[in-house]
């Protein structure tokens, strides 16, 4: 592996472990209220939503364990009230970590295919360049709350609707609407970082992702507050130029592979050159190419339709 691929796979090798090799001592907590009751915060990894009124604090994945007493204090720095549920938008461990931490004070509420993907563990990755083992999880870090499809929690004068996506950045896929605020939590099914990790391993997919987020977007209201996986606070414009991406990088790797081109062609040619803004640290444009291709081609892990 060359030593861009190198780096690439320790960047996301960290999003599936414990942590427990990194630096977190410098790590501040930015809190950020997006609108109504909702707020954003920010450390290391996946960017946690929290509801907070009256009924206490609904919580929306937890970064990093050894982060789990910061995020502690800095949801105390919004409300003294207790939190009465952690939601995992999927299993990834920049976005579950703190799992074990929280679910001591609030059960964890997850698609089935989360706490499956947690207690087993397996190979995430692209099937390529990209793959690592994602390790079994305690129980104590299991939710102990699933949904096959979708949920809703009436608390803080909301309605929050937990959506399952089908196969989009995994199998277990959940975004979170809080109506009343008007605000959406995307996971990493939407992100502000260049183009996206697709865990193909996990029963990840872009087609599906694609699918996903076509069937979402008319499902919101078009001002709508969007928290992205990763990044700052965006809008549905940003959701529909991220869609606009997907559909138009997969539809060039798709023409290549009718012309009967092979991946390494694919990559010599940079056929993702016009869309070389998207091309980041975190995944390189061949890193894209190689997600592109594994799914049109049909590996394991790849999209099927659900009716």
């Amino acid at each position: 592996m060359s030593k861009p691929g190198l780096l690439l796979a320790a960047v996301l090798a960290a999003a599936f472990s414990s942590a427990q090799d990194q630096d977190f001592s410098k790590v501040q907590i930015k809190v950020t209220k997006v609108a109504g009751n909702v707020y954003m915060l920010e450390g290391e990894g996946g960017n946690i939503g929290a509801s907070v009124g009256e009924d206490g604090i609904v919580v929306v994945d937890d970064q990093y364990a050894p982060l789990a007493e910061k995020i502690q204090a800095a949801l105390r720095g919004i409300t003294d009230k207790p939190i009465r549920f952690i939601i995992n938008t999927h299993y990834h461990g920049d976005h579950t970590d703190s799992n074990e931490f929280f679910q001591k004070q609030a059960p964890i509420i997850a698609h089935d295919n989360v706490r499956k993907r947690l207690e087993e563990g397996g190979i995430a990755g692209n099937l390529a360049s990209i793959e690592f083992p994602a390790k079994p999880q305690p129980k104590a870090a299991l939710p102990i709350f699933t949904f096959d499809h979708n949920v809703t929690l009436h608390l803080n004068g909301e309605d929050i609707q937990v959506m399952h996506l089908h196969a989009g950045h995994t199998d277990g896929d959940s975004v979170i609407f809080f109506p009343k605020s008007n605000v959406v939590h995307m996971g990493d099914d939407f992100l502000v970082i260049g183009f996206p990790f697709i865990d193909l391993g996990g029963g990840g997919s872009v087609r599906g992702l694609i699918v996903a987020l076509d069937e979402i977007i008319p499902k919101l209201p078009p001002d709508v507050k969007v928290i992205p996986g990763h990044g700052p606070i965006s809008n549905l414009d940003d959701v529909r130029a991220y869609v606009k991406m997907l559909k138009e990088t997969l539809a060039v790797v798709e023409q290549g592979i009718k012309q009967g081109k092979t991946l390494d062609q694919l990559k010599k040619e940079k056929v993702l050159a016009a869309w070389k803004d998207w091309s980041g640290q975190f995944i390189s444009a061949d890193a894209f190419i190689e997600t592109l291709y594994n799914d049109l081609t049909g590996k394991p892990g790849t999209f099927i339709k659900h009716n």
